[in-house]
This record gives structure tokens, C-alpha cells and sequence, in this order.
């Protein structure tokens, strides 16, 4: 395309220019950023870090009298990553969940799980995990087996969820490393039977989660 310099004038045709070069620069920024995140676990840089709340949930799902699965969320989820990419094994994951947290689409069913039916949070408010074994799998580096213990209406019980690695790099809010995993438990190892076996037994857990490095 040829302008026509005589409805454009020398003043104008520099501020296209110079607009042209920020955009240029946008450009090049926006690469620069992509290019700063990594799908290669190894490659994640080594320290403690936190959950971010506003981007950690777990979603559960039970079966409701075979007609359906109802499905519901655990809210302001807290939890510690001591991550090692280089020595996996030594990483350590705790979280805790806080059970009045629970987003069921029911108000109804969100006062009944607080009951001594469910989990007693007058007497158990709150849910912890800690994990006790991390093992990369062999042939893919992005997914991990992680043992762990929770304790859910002061019973402990071993839980193994299978992790998989999503991406880390700099972004807005920090350094941060993304998984999500899975996990199935019995409530009835902890104590809640209410409605078995009509209700099921079996609960299985999404989890996903965006962790950021500490400052420092």
C-alpha cells in the first residue's frame, strides 16, 4: 500500500511509525512471556509454594440413588506445595479444607452435610491432607502417583491420587506451577453412612489447583 503524502502529513506518518514500533514491541513482550512458560516438569523452578484460593478447588461427585450423579465443590481450599523437580520424592503436598465450604446447589444439602450425618463440622470443621509419597511415573514425566493420609471427621486414612503437571512460568500474580488430579475414597471409611447403600458409597475427586511460589 502507498500513502498518499499529500493528505498525510511528516508528523502523522511518524506517529504511525511509532505506533507501528509499540505494537512491534507488544509483540515481542507477548512472546517473550509465552516462550517463559514450560510444560517440562523438570524444568519448574524449585520452592515452597501456596494454593491460590481463587483457582483451587476439588469437585466431588457420589451417586444418588442410581438416578444420577450429583456432583459439588469444596471452596477456599488451603494448601502448601515444598516442591523438589529435581528429586520429586522429596516434595511434600498438605491442603486443608475447610467442610462449611461446600457448594452443592442446594442449601438445603449444604446444612445437612454439616450434620453429625455427614461431617459433623460442629465437632470436625475441617478436612487435611498430607502426603506421604510422591512417584513420578517412568513413562510420562507430566503425571505422578501421590500417597498421602486424610483425615476427615478425625479419622485418618491412606489416599492415593494420580497427578498430572499442566504448565508453570510467570504470570500475572507470580511464579506459578498448575496440576489437576484424581482420587476415589469410601466415605464409609470415615464414618459417614447415611443413606448406604442407596446412596453411594464411593466419591471421587477432581482436584485442580494453581500453586505460587513465595516471594523470595
Amino acid at each position: 500500500m502507498r500513502f498518499n503524502q499529500g493528505f498525510i502529513s511528516r508528523s502523522a506518518l511518524g506517529r504511525i511509525g511509532a505506533a507501528g514500533l509499540a505494537l512491534s514491541l507488544l509483540a515481542g513482550g507477548a512472546v517473550v512471556a509465552q516462550s517463559a512458560l514450560t510444560k517440562i516438569p523438570s524444568e519448574v523452578q524449585h520452592g515452597d509454594y501456596k494454593l491460590d484460593p481463587e483457582h483451587g478447588k476439588i469437585t466431588w461427585s457420589v451417586d444418588h440413588l442410581g438416578f444420577s450423579t450429583y456432583v459439588g465443590q469444596f471452596v477456599n481450599v488451603q494448601a502448601e506445595l515444598k516442591l523438589d523437580p529435581a528429586n520429586p520424592s522429596a516434595s511434600i503436598l498438605t491442603a486443608t479444607i475447610p467442610l462449611a465450604d461446600v457448594a452443592s446447589n442446594s442449601d438445603g444439602l449444604n446444612r445437612h452435610l454439616q450434620t453429625a450425618d455427614f461431617f459433623d463440622t460442629a465437632n470436625h470443621p475441617v478436612a487435611t491432607f498430607r502426603s506421604t509419597r510422591i512417584t513420578v511415573d517412568a513413562d510420562d514425566r507430566d503425571e505422578a502417583t501421590v500417597h498421602g493420609e486424610l483425615t476427615l471427621r478425625g479419622v485418618t486414612r491412606p489416599v492415593v491420587m494420580e497427578v498430572e503437571f499442566n504448565q508453570a512460568g510467570t504470570t500475572r500474580g507470580g511464579y506459578k506451577a498448575g496440576f489437576d488430579g484424581e482420587a476415589t475414597i469410601k466415605r464409609s471409611d470415615f464414618g459417614i453412612n447415611f443413606g448406604l447403600p442407596a446412596l453411594g458409597d464411593e466419591v471421587k475427586l477432581h482436584i485442580e489447583g494453581e500453586f505460587v511460589k513465595a516471594a523470595g
